[in-house]
């Protein structure tokens, strides 16, 4: 059985959480903007599956997936556009 003293520390410990900054750089990228638009476009072109979207740099890599003709395999298409 837990103690009293160990239940009340883990409460009070609980309470007031404080963001501890030790000054330490984080990795953060900004882009003007999401791919959200270009992942769209790229699935309304193929016909495919959307699998990713990512920023690169600047432009978008799209990544879809699209169905086989007469049954064949779907095949992975990876498409860069620009933001």
């Amino acid at each position: 059985m837990a103690s009293p003293i160990l239940i009340t520390a883990l409460a009070a410990s609980l309470m007031h959480p404080v963001p501890f900054d030790a000054g330490i750089q984080r990795d953060v990228v900004s882009v003007s903007g999401d791919c959200s638009n270009a992942a769209a476009q790229v699935v309304a072109q193929t016909g495919g599956e959307l699998l990713s979207a990512e920023p690169s740099g600047d432009s978008c890599v799209v990544t879809v997936l699209v169905p086989g003709k007469d049954n064949a395999r779907p095949r992975k298409v990876t498409v860069r556009v620009p933001m």
